[in-house]
């Protein structure tokens, strides 16, 4: 039985060389950096565009993991990082989602925040404006990260 969806997997939160070469090795579709200072992941775009010339160009995918970026960022990703696609994880609408994907140049993965099919019925509305959604379990109430 053939599926209409494909799966492939974000390695995401990387910030060692050691942790990037490791998710390419490991046969990783997309490269996860992020940029949200509540994350012990944390990055800077420059630090994280160092982690990602030695792969740019090739298979994988880079993802730059954000939560309700401003206009300053995206630029700052795409001058630096220069990712192939941003995240989103925060609580962005589709008109936003549209300009971010406009401003950078890069797709855009909407990520959303699911405990049940009610949460899953939100991605209709992004349909026309994201390239990729993510969906992820929702997190415990009052939590720092998304």
């Amino acid at each position: 039985m053939s599926s209409p969806f494909k799966t492939s997997a974000k390695i995401c939160g990387l910030s060692t060389p050691e942790s990037v070469r490791a998710a390419v090795e490991g046969g990783a579709a997309y490269l996860g950096f992020v940029f949200f200072d509540k994350s012990p992941r944390n990055l800077t775009p420059e630090a994280a565009s160092r982690l990602v010339d030695p792969v740019r160009g090739g298979p994988v995918k880079t993802v730059a993991v954000t939560v309700d970026p401003d206009d300053a960022l995206i630029d700052r990703l795409m001058a630096t990082m220069k990712p192939d696609l941003i995240q989103v994880h925060g609580r962005e609408t589709p008109a936003r989602v549209r300009q971010i994907a406009e401003r950078s140049g890069a797709g855009v993965i909407k990520a959303f925040s699911v405990s049940s099919p009610s949460d899953v019925d939100q991605a209709s509305a992004f349909e026309t404006v994201a390239e990729q959604f993510l969906f992820d379990a929702k997190p415990v109430e009052g939590s720092a990260l998304p």
